[in-house]
């Protein structure tokens, strides 16, 4: 019996992977001829310690095993984070990107900008027009697509304030209130 549906799998997932603190993103099953391959991309608003990633796929491989839905089929199983690449479709994500640079596409509009605060069913988005910093709110319905870029160089404490601030070291993408200012360390510092 071949590896069962996505909607199968994501069946037999959601509780699992919520109870350990865990998002199931995506679930890909795909057929390769006698072996078959499945995919879970799992997240969380702290962000995921790549050292649990081996302990949930181990709890995911028992869940697999304690159903008979798998057969004797071979699999390789993979559980991943998502990339930078992946699309921002839910609240959570926006939440999760606050302080990203992010490429835009509305109905009738595309732009880059830095993502800010979520409120509700908008996210702020910090616009940088020919040097000049701006905001915009964009109603999370009218994206028609948006993906996190990739970025070689450090945004401004102006353009981060604007974006909501910093927690720590990085943008915070859960908790606006413990917002704090990070200073560079002095020229010659190693701090």
């Amino acid at each position: 019996m071949p590896v069962p549906s996505k909607e199968r799998v994501v069946e037999l997932l959601v509780d699992l992977v919520r109870e350990r603190g865990y998002d199931l993103e995506d679930v890909n099953v795909a057929a390769a001829g006698k072996h078959s391959a499945v995919r879970i991309m799992v997240d969380r608003e702290e962000g995921i310690d790549l050292d649990a990633l081996p302990e949930l796929s181990r709890e995911i491989s028992d869940a697999f095993d304690a159903v008979s839905d798998f057969g004797e089929a071979p699999y390789t199983l993979e559980v991943t984070t998502p990339g930078i690449d992946r699309p921002l479709t839910e609240a959570r994500h926006w939440r999760r990107a606050r302080g990203r640079k992010v490429r835009i596409e509305l109905a009738d509009d595309k732009f880059e900008g830095r993502v800010g605060v979520l409120d509700g069913e908008s996210v702020t988005v910090v616009l940088k027009t020919k040097g000049v910093l701006s905001t915009r709110s964009v109603a999370l319905a009218d994206v028609v697509k948006a993906v996190v870029q990739v970025e070689f160089s450090r945004p401004t404490a102006e353009e981060m304030d604007l974006a909501g601030g910093v927690v720590g070291s990085r943008p915070s993408p859960a908790n606006t209130d413990e917002i704090v200012d990070v200073e560079a360390p002095e020229e010659g510092s190693n701090k």
